[in-house]
């Protein structure tokens, strides 16, 4: 044999046995992961309304925040089943929210609106009756989603309160493509004085993109696959670990706040918005909006949620809003909350709450708004009601957060005259 002809024979043995042994490896380790148990599952689908919605029949854990095995229902709601028709002697509550009632990290039990719907059958207003709470909750939505969601999928379920939770940290952002940053979603703007629906997001690179071949393939790989899920899943993990250590070694750049902190002096605007491009725009929620896009952003939230009061008094249904809380509203150390408002220059952490409260007193909207009786739960019990172990005071709400939210939502809708 011809010394050329040999090393192309040995080149595609060494190759072919690289492949068996990458095969090999892939299907241990993958007859591993399903006898542990492991799964990570793409929970969500492309939408052409909403640009993603979660996907019906969808199970498995979900352990990127606690850890919880989640199932979708044949509707596509982080829920179990619901009849369509409402049977008699029912009383439901349809909510609309993001991912605080979508609530992945915590078992369906022991969300808020699990716990609210079991004490509200102690609410002698709804004496007689079934009470159903059916969660729409979809992580990331802001307030145009919602409404979307309210239009094509809650209607159908003859809902008697339909009931809007608001989280302030990042709903009015989500309601801004400028503040959002992303074009794969609706967004509402104001065209004059009309609030109008723009959905050119159909049409964008990315969505487009999403729907090809190749993506499609990948999604069934992801499905069929848990070593695939297993490797998306540290994939994320590493961005994540990523974007923290850069934001860390950033904090040079936010010498000016630092400055501003040490003296007592509130930090410049101009310090702020370069601040929140590098830690988060949703710390400038708690403050009076700093320029235009902030401006606009909640003057399109306030439309969002009286579009949506029209619509569901023309329905012949109630609609109540609902602020929940934020990791630093609620932190049970007052020194921890004292030093986050002086960075950010904040004067009242409840900003947001506060006016969307007022903005729906105005409306005639009855309005609960929760943050500041959780804050002083969180500093009498000296309890976290955000974060889990990895994480304490940061992120959603953890068990405890849920359930104690869960219960004093159900006081105020049965005390405050809302159910009658």
């Amino acid at each position: 044999m011809k010394p050329k002809a040999w090393r192309a024979r040995n080149i595609f043995a060494k190759l072919l046995l690289a492949v068996l042994g990458f095969l090999l490896g892939g299907t241990v380790a993958e007859v591993a992961l399903r006898i542990a148990g492991y799964s990570a599952p793409e929970f969500y689908a492309l939408d052409q309304t909403r640009g993603y919605a979660l996907r019906p029949g969808t199970e498995g854990w979900f352990q990127r925040e606690g850890a919880a095995y989640v199932r979708i229902n044949s509707d596509g709601l982080r829920d179990r089943e619901h009849s369509i028709t409402k049977p008699r002697n029912v009383f439901r509550i349809a909510l609309l929210g993001d991912s605080y009632p979508e609530a992945f990290s915590v078992a369906m039990e022991d969300a808020f609106w699990s716990v609210m719907e079991r004490k509200l059958q102690e609410c002698d207003a709804l004496r007689g009756k079934q009470v159903e709470v059916l969660n729409f909750g979809v992580s990331g939505y802001g307030t145009g989603q919602e409404l979307l969601t309210l239009r094509e999928q809650v209607w159908k379920y003859s809902p008697d309160i339909v009931m809007l939770a608001v989280t302030t940290n990042n709903d009015v952002i989500d309601n801004s493509r400028v503040l959002k940053k992303t074009d794969k979603i609706p967004y509402f703007v104001y065209r004059g004085n009309q609030l109008t629906l723009d959905e050119s997001f159909r049409n964008s690179r990315v969505f487009l993109g999403r729907q090809s071949p190749v993506n499609r393939f990948g999604r069934w790989l992801r499905d069929h696959s848990r070593v695939v899920q297993a490797a998306v899943e540290g994939h994320r993990g590493f961005r994540i670990w990523l974007a923290s250590w850069r934001a860390k070694r950033a904090q040079s750049a936010s010498a000016g706040v630092t400055e501003a902190k040490e003296t007592g002096e509130t930090p410049k605007n101009e310090n702020l918005l370069l601040l929140a491009e590098q830690f988060g725009t949703e710390h400038l929620v708690y403050r009076e909006p700093l320029n235009q896009e902030w401006n606009d952003a909640w003057r399109v939230t306030e439309g969002l949620i009286a579009a949506m009061r029209d619509e569901v008094r023309s329905r012949g249904a109630r609609f109540v809003v609902i602020t929940l809380s934020n990791g630093p509203q609620v932190q049970p150390e007052p020194k921890v909350r004292e030093e986050f408002k002086k960075r950010w220059g904040i004067t009242d952490l409840f900003y947001p709450d506060n006016r969307i409260r007022s903005f729906c007193m105005r409306e005639q909207i009855p309005v609960i708004t929760l943050a500041p009786e959780l804050q002083e739960f969180a500093e009498l019990k000296n309890v976290y009601l955000h974060g889990f172990e990895s994480n304490p005071g940061d992120g959603h709400w953890n068990t405890a957060g849920h359930r104690v939210a869960g219960e004093l939502m159900a006081k105020k809708l049965c005390e405050g005259g809302l159910l009658k």
